[in-house]
């Protein structure tokens, strides 16, 4: 599977390369503004799961908008998350979507943890970051 360059996004905006649920999760965390947005495929290591979708937000309550709108958009979809961890002090959401699981971290905690080194063989499918908005006047 290729990766997609983190210097520019997906060709459109359904990509043949994910399932759909998790091509989904990916777009309504881009709806929010989700940052730093990679989708890693285990398929080939010996992982509990066949994808990660893992992206930051700048504060709780961003991250809590990136939840909830994934949340809403795989209902929609026919999908739902089995399980969902963090999501009260939202710095770190971990939401278990039977075949792939869903990290939405605060930048910060992202960093610390560095979820992505831990599975750093996986093959790695970036998005690029959402342009940045002009200054209100």
């Amino acid at each position: 599977m290729p990766d997609i360059n983190a210097s520019s996004p997906p060709a459109s905006n359904v990509s043949p390369r994910l399932p759909s649920l998790v091509q989904c999760t990916v777009d309504a965390a881009r709806d929010k503004k989700a940052r730093d947005l990679v989708v890693l495929d285990l398929r080939d290591s010996e992982a509990f799961t066949d994808y990660f979708v893992v992206c930051s937000g700048r504060t709780g309550r961003q991250v809590r908008a990136i939840v909830n709108e994934i949340q809403k958009q795989l209902r929609a979809a026919g999908g739902r998350s089995s399980h969902v961890e963090g999501d009260r002090h939202a710095e770190w959401v971990l939401l278990d979507c039977f075949d792939f699981v869903v990290h939405v971290f605060t930048q910060e905690m992202r960093r610390f943890y560095d979820l992505e080194r831990l599975w750093g063989k996986a093959t790695r499918i970036e998005f690029r970051d959402p342009p940045p908005r002009p200054p209100a006047v």
